[in-house]
């Protein structure tokens, strides 16, 4: 398994920054079901209540909260489809990096500041405030060059690692969908 150079993450920076503002694609849905490894998909339903239907975020629990259950602001990751594209090098690796909805557009506060909302097929989500940091699972996969990447100055700006979002209308996403901000 390779991990990409520091130089091919900076090569490819200028393609990420070339992501739509709106009208963004759906490019890949993961689920993460209890028990681990992951699941690819080609629709998904997201939940008020537990988020992406058949993963483990409701069940995996939170630092951040004193019930054991997910934190709600956390329901969803969203990370910019260009950005796993180039740090996972194979096609089939993109998955690992734990992310549930991969899109081509700008995930930047510029663009989508928390409270943003997307539509997404039938479902709305919003982005929330709790930053989305590359960690030592992130690293273990992707090499410690990616992490370096995400959480640079450049990668903060532009949310490389992703963003944290929560469901506000349900209903059907499917690759290929359209992410329209509301």
């Amino acid at each position: 398994m390779r991990h990409v150079t520091k130089e091919e993450l900076e090569a490819g920076l200028d393609h990420i920054r070339e992501s739509p503002l709106n009208n963004g694609e759906l490019k890949l849905i993961v689920c993460r079901p209890d028990g681990g490894g992951r699941k690819t998909l080609t629709k998904g339903r997201l939940d008020l209540e537990l988020g992406l239907i058949g993963d483990k975020w409701k069940t995996n629990g939170s630092s951040r909260t004193n019930d054991g259950f997910g934190h709600p602001d956390m329901q969803i990751n969203i990370m910019n489809s260009r950005a796993i594209d180039l740090i996972a090098v194979e096609k089939d690796r993109r998955s690992l990096a734990g992310d549930q909805l991969y899109l081509d557009l700008d995930l930047s506060d510029k663009n989508l500041p928390p409270g943003s909302r997307l539509e997404i097929g039938e479902a709305v989500v919003e982005i929330t405030e709790i930053p989305h940091n590359g960690c030592r699972a992130f690293a273990d996969r992707f090499g410690v060059e990616a992490v370096k990447f995400v959480n640079s100055p450049a990668g903060k700006e532009l949310h490389l690692r992703g963003v944290n979002a929560k469901v506000i209308r349900p209903g059907v996403v499917r690759v290929g969908d359209r992410a329209v901000k509301i």
